[in-house]
């Protein structure tokens, strides 16, 4: 004789839809105490019905729901990070995936970066990665179709950490002799205008969503207020900035607001020169036909000019850190630091963007004399 029994296991989350759980025991000692545990996890709010969806199933859902409420640029982020979670979790059932299959791919997964298989993913890729299984996995814990988040707990080993900082190279930003090199190499450039604006510290995707209208030189300022990003490297998606601190009125520096004015009168040329062929795209940052340019464009017009003229290369998104450690040096205040960075506080400005090098704090070796009895310089006998 089997003993079988039908318990009410509540309804799907997403769908309202009834479930039902059947169990089949061989004695009637088994039926009965499956039976209590099921109704009271089910009291409890913690009971979880067995389901076949795979990792990928669920990320998909997990995604498309995101969508609803994500802007797209982000959403390709979320789709980007994952996709390396998906080649070696992906078939996992959901409810069959354990600690120990997040911990193996976390530290042992890798890639093909530049042609070359195996190179392992940076410390930052990882994290960035679990992070977002870790949000995907909660939210299949609020639908009730896992019991716990099992990549939780999951962390890159200190040691991991530590290995990659001994092999890893770190490009710091141009120092204020690199960017005065630059501004010189520049100086005839078609093109200099968006380039000063990047040493400003906007970002590419402000520098590229600039247009003309959100620009005053009567009164010397510059409105933030728009966005041309690249999505995946081809696709171009405009949008507003990315938050109210974002959007933000600058003063122009008289450098960059008369390579504006230069900028504004080759472009008039250039209208004149096309005539109908000539698009009035409204865009600061256009080619010679009045045509947007993108983040890729602004990226390799620049690498270009550091090729040419022997200047170390560095990422254009860099030329932010040398504005904003520059600013800090020389006594910005804190809040108004942020404002110019487009920060609801400072502190994300210092902690990403301001990087000062052995120069920055050789006024501090100068001051620690005074520590030890050394003469300051002003004092010193010439």
């Amino acid at each position: 004789m089997r003993y079988r029994f039908v318990v009410d296991a509540g309804r799907d989350p997403e769908t309202g839809k009834r479930r039902q759980l059947t169990r089949t025991f061989a004695t009637l000692r088994e039926a009965k105490a499956a039976y209590a545990s099921i109704t009271h996890r089910r009291y409890e709010g913690t009971l979880v019905a067995p389901n076949s969806i795979t990792v990928d199933e669920w990320l998909d859902l997990w995604i498309a729901k995101k969508a609803e409420d994500l802007e797209e640029t982000t959403i390709s982020s979320y789709v980007a990070t994952l996709d390396r979670v998906r080649s070696k979790l992906g078939r996992i059932r959901l409810q069959r995936l354990a600690e120990d299959d997040v911990t193996a791919w976390a530290l042992s997964e890798g890639r093909v970066r530049s042609g070359i298989a195996g190179t392992g993913l940076s410390v930052a890729s990882v994290e960035m990665s679990l992070a977002r299984l870790k949000d995907a996995l909660n939210g299949a814990v609020k639908r009730r179709l896992v019991a716990v988040n099992v990549a939780q707990d999951v962390t890159i080993p200190r040691k991991s950490r530590k290995a990659e900082r001994l092999t890893k190279t770190v490009v710091a930003p141009w120092t204020v002799t690199e960017v005065h090199s630059f501004v010189l190499a520049v100086e005839d450039e078609r093109l200099r205008a968006p380039m000063l604006l990047s040493l400003m510290g906007l970002r590419p995707a402000e520098v590229c969503g600039l247009r003309w209208s959100d620009i005053d030189l009567d009164h010397g300022t510059l409105s933030i207020t728009n966005t041309r990003t690249m999505m995946g490297n081809h696709t171009v998606v405009e949008k507003s900035v990315k938050s109210t601190a974002g959007e933000r009125l600058l003063p122009l520096p008289g450098l960059v607001s008369d390579a504006l004015r230069k900028f504004a009168a080759v472009q008039s040329a250039e209208e004149r020169a096309a005539g109908a062929e000539y698009v009035s795209s409204g865009y600061v940052f256009v080619d010679e036909l009045g045509r947007a340019l993108n983040g890729k464009d602004l990226r390799g017009s620049v690498h270009k000019i550091m090729a040419l003229n022997q200047l170390r290369r560095v990422r254009l998104y860099d030329a932010r850190a040398s504005c904003l450690t520059y600013l800090a040096n020389n006594g910005v205040p804190d809040h108004l630091l942020a404002r110019w960075a487009g920060h609801t506080n400072v502190k994300a400005t210092k902690q990403w963007y301001v990087k000062p090098d052995v120069e920055d704090l050789r006024p501090a070796a100068v001051a620690w004399g005074g520590l030890v009895g050394e003469p300051t310089p002003h004092l010193m006998k010439m």
